[in-house]
C-alpha cells in the first residue's frame, strides 16, 4: 500500500488506542501516552520516507499524540499536571537512551542476529535524542504556556482554538530545533529543507485531526471521573 494510506491507518489506530487507554485508565493513561510515544517516535524518526510527494521522517503521529495528552492534562488538571507529564516524558527518553547505549556495548554471541541492526539504530540515537530533548522541552513548555494563555483569553471556551493555536506554534518550534540539530550535515540543504517543511505540515495535519479526539477524550474523562477516582 502507498505510504499515505499507511499514514492515515496508523493515525486512526494511534488515536483509537489513546482513547481506549483514556477510557480504561483515565489520567494515568495520559502520562503513559507521553512516556511511550516519546520513546517510540524517537526510534521511528530515524526512518526517512516519501509521503504526499515530499521527503519526511516518521514519528510525527506519535509526537502529535504527546501534545494531545499534555493539552488534556492542561484542560482538565491544570498547568502543574501538564508540566509533570512533560518532565515524565523527558525522563523516559533519557532512560531509554542510556539503557540502549549499554545494550549495544555488550559483545554479541556468534549466534546473535540483531546486534548490527541495534547498532545502526541506537548508535545514531544519541544525536537524535539530544535534538529531541531540546525540541521537546522548548516546544512542550511553550505548548503548556500557550494553551493556558488562550484558555484565559477565551475564558475557558473554544477548546478547539487553544488546542490548535498552542500546538501549531509549538510544532513549528519543535520542527525547527529538532531537524537542524538531528540532521544538519547528514542531508544536503534541499533534503533538509524538505524534511523541515514536510515535518511541520504533517504535524499540523495531526493537530487538526486530533481536535475531535481531544473533545472525545475530555468527554470520556468527565463522564467516568468518579470511576477513575475510585481506582486511585
Amino acid at each position: 500500500m502507498p505510504n499515505e494510506i499507511w499514514w492515515f491507518l496508523f493515525l486512526i489506530i494511534d488515536f483509537g488506542l489513546s482513547l481506549l487507554a483514556i477510557y480504561f485508565f483515565g489520567k494515568k493513561a495520559l502520562y503513559v501516552i507521553i512516556a511511550a510515544d516519546i520513546i517510540v517516535c524517537n526510534i521511528q524518526v530515524i526512518k526517512t520516507i516519501e509521503i504526499f510527494g515530499f521527503v519526511a521522517t516518521l514519528g510525527n503521529i506519535l509526537y502529535g499524540s504527546i501534545f494531545l495528552a499534555t493539552d488534556l492534562l492542561s484542560e482538565l488538571y491544570g498547568k502543574k499536571e501538564a508540566r509533570k507529564g512533560v518532565w515524565l516524558g523527558f525522563y523516559a527518553l533519557i532512560f531509554m537512551t542510556i539503557a540502549m547505549q549499554f545494550a549495544i556495548q555488550f559483545t554479541p554471541h556468534p549466534s546473535d542476529f540483531s546486534h548490527q541492526a541495534m547498532q545502526t539504530i541506537f548508535g545514531f540515537l544519541p544525536r537524535v535524542t539530544l535534538a529531541s530533548l531540546l525540541a521537546y522541552l522548548i516546544s512542550q513548555n511553550h505548548d503548556v504556556w500557550a494553551f493556558h494563555f488562550w484558555k484565559d483569553k477565551t475564558r475557558g471556551k473554544h477548546l478547539w482554538l487553544r488546542n490548535n493555536a498552542s500546538t501549531w506554534i509549538s510544532q513549528a518550534i519543535d520542527s525547527l530545533v529538532f531537524v537542524l540539530v538531528a540532521f544538519y550535515g547528514i542531508f544536503d540543504t534541499s533534503t533538509l529543507l524538505s524534511i523541515l517543511l514536510t515535518t511541520y505540515v504533517i504535524k499540523v495535519l495531526v493537530a487538526i485531526f486530533d481536535t475531535p479526539v481531544i473533545y472525545a477524550g475530555k468527554w470520556v474523562m468527565k463522564k467516568h471521573q468518579q470511576r477513575f477516582e475510585s481506582n486511585l
